[in-house]
């Protein structure tokens, strides 16, 4: 297989009228002191497979105008951002009108500036209340989001551009085939701990789930997301919704097409049948995985590197982006994309690259209603803490300033032209 592609030359092509240009952020990894949140208490707990705790984060929960500015200034026209559940409904059935208000502004402050609202109702985080539950393996999860989605919606929906009903719902099964040697004990440990402290049999938290729960885990996630969408749209029928999904862009070696389409089939099946009944879904991609007959083959000879140390291939959007259609039949909106790595002008190459070849995905008949960048800004990466940075913007962080790396003018002046 053929490392990343060069960047073609000039010749500016045009992307759909309307197409949307964005950047991402989600609550937790940005807005900090995120107390009442499930991963708060396992940040915190010893053990921990936490590098770090979120502590203050980007301090976006005061700063989110400077967010919303820095969008703007990069010459986007849309940002994805997620409700804090935690923050919104503290204790069960308990709806906090100071916190919806807080997102209103958020969404009312996007529309001001000519940036369409992506929200995503939730970004992985639960409240501590729901994780004490058992999470998404508590029969009653369901309802419990359902319930969320509704009053959220009540109070938020009527100048949200589009919703995601859950981030990444599929991620744990991704996990598996990553997941280093050791660290499902250390989760198990972490996870009783935090159970121990809360004073519950079971804690799992909205992405820390042992791998005996993942099958129950993702039943109910699937429940959660056809149960929100229909609350969601019970408020504001008109509003597209959908889900964003993990994928990566699986490809086969000679022999290894089995290979693949059994991963496929683990990995996304039931979540891009769900998506047939969704206005669109969401792909998030970061990297290509090539299969053999035996399993996953190592990135080639001369690949540029990542800083997990994976091959940076800027062909696996559209790769990703072309699956996810012609499996679920539904129209695609990219709510992430982005490499992870200290080095700039790696993202700067990529980005270009990328966009042409979501640009020829378009050109052969995918529908795809915009690109969202993950991420705005540098943020906590989860577990790893924050030295993975995928930003367009790098944030101090101790005066939590925000400085536009050289990578949001390459994307800005795309989005701008709307055209590259």
């Amino acid at each position: 297989m053929a490392a990343t592609p060069a960047i073609a030359g000039a010749g500016a092509k045009p992307f759909p009228k309307g197409f949307l240009w964005g950047a991402a952020t989600a609550g937790h990894q940005v807005e900090g002191n995120n107390v009442n949140a499930d991963l708060w208490l396992l940040e915190n707990v010893q053990p921990t497979t936490y590098a770090q705790p979120s502590g203050d984060a980007n301090n976006s929960f005061e700063l989110w105008p400077q967010d919303l500015d820095l969008a703007r200034q990069m010459g986007l026209n849309s940002y994805r951002f997620s409700l804090e559940w935690s923050r919104i409904e503290p204790e069960p059935g308990r709806f906090s009108i100071a916190m919806l208000d807080h997102y209103k502004r958020i969404i009312d402050g996007c529309r001001a500036r000519g940036l369409t609202p992506i929200v995503t109702f939730n970004h992985f985080t639960t409240p501590r209340w729901f994780a004490s539950q058992g999470g998404w393996t508590d029969p009653g999860s369901p309802d419990h989001f359902a319930r969320f989605c509704e009053r959220a919606a009540r109070h938020l929906a009527a100048n949200i551009g589009y919703a995601t009903t859950l981030n990444e719902p599929n991620l744990p099964r991704v996990l598996r085939l990553k997941a280093p040697s050791g660290r499902a004990e250390r989760q198990r440990q972490m996870l009783a701990a935090a159970a121990t402290l809360a004073g519950t049999a079971k804690y799992v938290a909205g992405n820390a789930v042992n791998p005996e729960d993942i099958e129950v885990f993702s039943s109910n996630l699937l429940l959660g997301h056809k149960a929100g969408r229909a609350a969601i749209k019970g408020v504001r029928p008109d509003l597209p919704v959908g889900v964003s999904l993990a994928m990566i862009d699986d490809q086969a070696a000679p022999g290894g097409e089995a290979r693949r389409d059994a991963v496929r089939a683990d990995l996304y099946g039931a979540w891009l049948d769900a998506a047939r009944g969704d206005d669109f879904v969401g792909v998030q991609n970061y990297e290509r995985v090539v299969w053999g007959p035996n399993g996953k083959l190592p990135p080639p000879a001369g690949a540029e590197i990542n800083g997990f140390r994976g091959e940076v291939y800027a062909a696996s959007l559209a790769g990703a982006v072309r699956y996810a259609h012609q499996a679920s039949g539904a129209p695609v909106l990219v709510t992430e994309h982005g490499v992870v790595t200290k080095d700039d002008a790696i993202r700067a190459r990529f980005i270009p690259a990328a966009l042409r070849e979501l640009q020829h995905a378009i050109e052969s008949g995918v529908p795809v209603s915009g690109y969202v960048h993950w991420s705005l800004v540098d943020n906590f990466e989860w577990s790893l803490g924050y030295w993975p940075t995928f930003g367009l913007a790098a944030v101090d962080r101790t005066t939590f300033k925000r400085t536009a790396k050289p990578s949001a003018g390459v994307l800005g002046a795309i989005a701008r032209r709307n055209a590259i």
